[in-house]
């Protein structure tokens, strides 16, 4: 076997041990995603209104906006925008393929293969207006919406339900959103 793929097999295997450790040994129970996603309606561009602090995002400092489309074979195109600290534009694109066809609520992600992450639709406005989107460990958390800013009543509605559900709110950091239109920066592989 080579390096990269044992590498690969380590952090895959690292990665599912420390999910079951904590479900199995913390209690914690697994969130439960929203059913069914029409993912015709789901693509398109949502703005990042909230996050868990987490390594990968750790240059964007505002201005995160997350864009997908159907592509042939029922994979989704991710592209993720963010705007840096001086100011520039860092850009990352992947693919998700549906795990669960019968919500198709559970995907995963791959920017770099073979790494894949789980996206998990966990709540969804009844017109696609907002998303919230995790994965089973409960280590990542996302809240999306459709427009660069969200109503604080719609806000505080999100943040009463994943309380509700056993998710740590106090942890979510609001992402700045400028609400200026964010043009394509040139592509750069494998950066954010």
């Amino acid at each position: 076997m080579n390096k990269i793929f044992k590498a690969a097999l380590l952090v895959g295997g690292v990665a599912a041990g420390a999910t079951l450790y904590a479900l199995a040994d913390h209690n914690i129970d697994v969130p439960r995603t929203v059913e069914p996603v029409d993912l015709a309606r789901y693509v398109g561009q949502w703005y990042e209104i909230a996050r868990y602090p987490n390594r990968f995002q750790r240059s964007c400092s505002g201005d995160v906006t997350a864009t997908y489309s159907l592509l042939p074979g029922g994979k989704v195109s991710v592209v993720n925008l963010c705007r840096n600290a001086n100011g520039g534009l860092e850009r990352i694109r992947g693919t998700a393929r549906v795990v669960d066809r019968k919500t198709n609520a559970k995907l995963k992600v791959t920017f770099f293969w073979p790494f894949a992450g789980d996206y998990w639709i966990l709540d969804l406005g009844s017109a696609y207006e907002y998303a919230v989107v995790g994965e089973p460990g409960r280590n990542y958390l996302w809240v999306l919406s459709r427009t660069p800013q969200m109503d604080d009543a719609a806000y505080q509605r999100i943040m009463t339900r994943l309380e509700a559900r056993g998710l740590d709110t106090a942890r979510l950091i609001k992402t700045p959103q400028s609400g200026q239109p964010i043009p394509e920066p040139a592509a750069k592989a494998g950066k954010r």
